[in-house]
């Protein structure tokens, strides 16, 4: 039995938009209803979850670290529902296929003005800094080492206001592209920049090109959230960035992408892959870039970045990579998710180490910015309050 949005969010006491939030978790089904754009419900699915969170509040259950229920911020940038990823609606397996980041950036920042990408001029002073990066330094690193240049002169972005806001991204993710190419800023496609910047052909940035669409947004993640944080207190789209990009920092986060770029080549080499695997899991430890939550039949990105990968001219080069995916798939029982697919690009590309982890924050640096633009329209700062499991006060409970 399927039921209305509205009942479904009065039955579990709950703004119809965290019904959002729930199916993109997994937590409820939706289906389409006829002659209706509205969404519809499965009551079984409702009343289960409505069980699931009474039962978390009853007396002396004992209480979770986490609730994961919890927070549920509204937001209309992206959406996760039925194993596929739309921003703004739109479907990113689709945008992917001829899309570039600029015109995904300005899809996600919602701004009717002039192409910021346009309007907003490389800065020169910026040239001598982003080529004298050391090339020892993480992607990570290069990123952050640029953008604290960038804020000490770049007053401009002081103005929060959205068509403000979105200028700044686009001189943000220019000098973002130039920290990654070893190059001075330019007004080329960032995809183009990196290409040129670490030797690649047409069809090498092409699917560079792809990969940043793929990337630009995943809802409310460890990054993405942080950068809402930042951006509630009223702070800038620089401040914002930097402090996303140390969340991205984090081995739980973006470190992911960096040991599927080791696990590859490891694999490649090895004259036997499924004694290598099985002494990893033998030892406790995780292959990384298998299984997504979001997604239990599969992450849509790699999908979409693996076909690209195996029907480009590289698909020689692509095959034993592509063929380790399977091999890992059919031992762990889960499929290849987008740091995965990141990582092989890398490989077949012949990237330096850490692109694929740079690819992944340029990408991802138009969604901090459009969740920002979205976090500075509310005008709220966000203050979630925590759940104390300590000692309690007593009335003769002081310091000796």
């Amino acid at each position: 039995m399927l039921i209305t949005s509205r009942e479904a969010a009065r039955r579990l006491g709950v703004k119809p938009a965290t019904l959002y939030a729930y199916v993109s978790r997994g937590l409820l089904r939706s289906a389409h209803a006829p002659k209706s754009r509205e969404r519809r419900y499965y009551v079984d699915d409702v009343e289960r979850l409505k069980r699931l969170r009474h039962a978390g509040r009853r007396a002396g259950t004992p209480p979770k670290p986490f609730d994961s229920l919890t927070p549920v911020l509204d937001s209309n940038i992206c959406l996760i529902e039925g194993g596929r990823l739309y921003y703004r609606g739109v479907d990113v397996a689709v945008l992917a296929e001829s899309a570039d980041l600029e015109t995904t950036a300005q899809l996600l920042w919602g701004s009717d003005a002039p192409d910021p990408f346009t309007a907003s001029e490389p800065r020169p002073r910026l040239a001598g800094r982003t080529r004298a990066l050391s090339p020892g330094l993480s992607s990570i690193d290069r990123a952050r080492a640029v953008l604290v240049e960038l804020t000490a002169h770049d007053f401009s972005a002081l103005d929060t206001s959205p068509v403000s806001v979105a200028r700044t991204g686009a001189r943000l993710m220019r000098a973002l592209a130039a920290a990654l190419a070893g190059s001075a800023p330019n007004a080329a496609p960032l995809h183009a920049q990196l290409a040129a910047g670490w030797g690649l052909d047409a069809a090498g940035a092409d699917l560079v090109r792809g990969a940043l669409v793929l990337v630009a947004d995943h809802e409310l993640n460890a990054s993405t959230y942080v950068a809402r944080c930042v951006a509630s207190t009223g702070a800038s789209p620089y401040a914002v960035v930097i402090a996303a990009l140390s969340a991205l920092s984090g081995p739980l986060h973006g470190g992911e992408t960096s040991r599927v770029e080791v696990l590859i080549p490891e694999l490649i080499n090895s004259k036997d892959r499924m004694r290598k695997l099985a002494e990893r899991l033998q030892r406790g430890e995780r292959i990384p870039g298998f299984g997504h939550p979001l997604y239990p039949s599969g992450d849509p990105r790699a999908v979409s970045l693996l076909t690209a990968l195996a029907a480009s001219k590289l698909a020689r080069r692509s095959a034993p990579v592509l063929r380790i995916g399977e091999e890992v798939t059919g031992l762990i029982g889960r499929q290849p998710n987008i740091d995965f697919a990141l990582g092989a690009v890398s490989f077949v590309l012949g990237l330096p180490r850490g692109a694929g982890l740079g690819i992944f924050l340029l990408g991802r640096t138009a969604g901090w910015i459009a969740h920002a633009i979205e976090q500075y329209a509310t005008g709220t700062i966000i203050r979630p309050r925590a759940r104390y499991t300590g000692v309690l006060p007593g009335p003769e409970r002081g310091l000796s």
